[in-house]
């Protein structure tokens, strides 16, 4: 399929880059279609490196060239390449596009938590519940691939790490780190547990033991939950815990953001 020149950005064509805004995204437009938007050249080559499937392309026509490999992979497989002037573009996503391109990619379906433990040992997994800011999902995304935690479990109200911006912050590292929703939560909790794992959450509850602490112990399989930015995790989830933990702070400071705290954790446990 040839390149395609788009000088409309009402387009129907293109419609999957249509006001690309956090509102527009944020009541789930790209869920309900099916979709995600890869950003950058480095998350859509990781995209396809795992093996997602590109419904078309979005760039300047400088980018023809820089991606030249993707452009005849495309034009082999049929995937549309559309090109477009910067404010045509600017006018059809609601935002200026400096990273080269965008692709609109088929959202892969995701498997069960059960499914992901039958994928092999997984010694060491991760629990966001209810993160509320994308920054922050694709943070620890990011510190989960780069420190070696094998999967990373989302709660049903935790935000979508196949966000736009998740996906940008985390450097494409959600494609390479196994992950799902776990649901219903956290009545899931004991599956967990019937699972082998040590659920500890991280917390500044007053029977907390240290971070160091838990190293010591040493658990075979161990599920470090992290909670919602503002108040921790949920009293619902405290309940169903094995273990409280704390990092132990200095200089006054008595936490850390979600961010450094779970890096810290996955460099602790690694």
């Amino acid at each position: 399929m040839p390149v395609i020149e788009i000088t409309d950005p009402a387009d129907e064509r293109v419609r999957d880059y249509f006001k690309l805004t956090d509102v527009a995204l944020r009541r789930r437009l790209e869920p309900e279609r099916g979709l995600y938007l890869a950003e950058s050249e480095k998350v859509i080559r990781r995209a396809l490196g795992a093996g997602h499937v590109p419904r078309s392309y979005l760039m300047g026509r400088r980018w023809l060239t820089d991606l030249a490999d993707l452009v005849a992979q495309a034009d082999a497989d049929g995937t549309p390449v559309y090109v477009g002037s910067d404010d045509v573009i600017e006018a059809m996503t609601g935002f200026h596009l400096h990273r080269g391109a965008l692709a609109s990619m088929q959202r892969p379906v995701l498997p069960s938590y059960a499914d992901l433990f039958g994928d092999g040992p997984r010694s060491r997994i991760a629990v966001l519940e209810d993160l509320v800011e994308h920054t922050n999902v694709g943070a620890c995304f990011r510190s989960a691939a780069a420190l070696g935690v094998d999967a990373v479990l989302v709660t049903p109200r935790c935000a979508d790490p196949m966000y736009r911006r998740a996906i940008r912050v985390s450097m494409g590292t959600v494609f390479q780190v196994p992950w799902t929703r776990i649901e219903p939560w956290p009545s899931a909790i004991p599956v967990l547990q019937e699972a082998g794992y040590v659920v500890a959450g991280m917390t500044l509850a007053d029977d907390a033991i240290s971070l160091d602490d838990l190293v010591a112990q040493d658990h075979p399989r161990l599920a470090l939950a992290f909670g919602t930015e503002g108040h921790g995790l949920t009293a619902a989830a405290d309940r169903l815990l094995d273990a409280r933990v704390t990092i132990p702070m200095a200089g006054g400071v008595d936490s850390l953001n979600i961010a450094a705290s779970s890096a810290v954790a996955f460099y602790a446990t690694r």
